[in-house]
């Protein structure tokens, strides 16, 4: 990856939309070889789509919970059904397997304390092999971004 496509990355995270023709004047390049790096760079898997951010409170989300979950006996299966049940919960919008005395760290959202306990109670415990959870609430972001420093 050279300082050309370092700028591509920086604009297209800056903004998804940006035609190719607007693209290219942005980073000093005629069209069509921005095209062809965008393209090559989709291809390596660098850029892995495109997407909208909205905003999480304006969806009726506005709750950010971070749970350390630790599991009873992390052994392959387990972990491999652990980990589906997780991709299968939309409240759970990250996950990190973790070193140290906790096995994953959930990013989860709610809209409401009522639906966070449901969710815990209805979903998080019933996943398997689950020994223990830990929430921490946030109660402010200081900041947000999903942009990489390339």
């Amino acid at each position: 990856m050279d300082n050309i496509d370092r700028k591509i990355i920086r604009e297209l995270q800056a903004n998804g939309r940006l035609s190719n023709q607007d693209l290219a004047a942005k980073i000093g390049l005629s069209p069509s070889p921005c095209l062809r790096r965008v393209k090559v760079l989709e291809k390596l898997g660098i850029i892995t789509g495109y997407t909208a951010l909205v905003d999480q409170e304006k969806c009726g989300l506005p709750i950010n919970v971070f749970v350390e979950v630790k599991l009873k006996e992390p052994n392959d299966k387990l972990i491999k059904k652990f980990e589906q049940g997780v991709k299968n919960c939309d409240e759970i919008i990250e996950c990190y397997l973790m070193t140290g005395s906790r096995d994953y760290l959930l990013h989860v959202v709610s809209a409401s304390l009522g639906s966070y306990e449901q969710f815990i109670r209805e979903t998080l415990t019933r996943l398997p092999d689950v020994a223990g959870i830990d929430s921490a609430f946030a109660y402010g972001r200081v900041k947000a971004g999903k942009h990489y420093p390339v």
